[in-house]
């Protein structure tokens, strides 16, 4: 599963959408996002791993980098 796919997974387990994201995400960074701006950090996969960590953060999940 890619990070577009497993963030649009979450969302729709958590009944959230993009602009719910974005208005968290820029209350939470006071950086500026938009559905659209998210949108296109996905589909040019250039979404930070930072911001993937927010984003599981916001929607009630854990990312965690584990040893094999």
């Amino acid at each position: 599963m890619n990070v577009r796919a497993q963030i649009n997974f979450w969302m729709s387990l958590k009944q959230s959408n993009y602009d719910k994201l974005a208005k968290e995400m820029t209350k939470i960074t006071g950086k500026k996002y938009t559905r659209g701006s998210i949108n296109a950090k996905l589909y040019r996969d250039t979404l930070s791993v930072n911001e993937f960590e927010l984003i599981a953060h916001i929607l009630g999940y854990k990312f965690d980098f584990k040893d094999l």
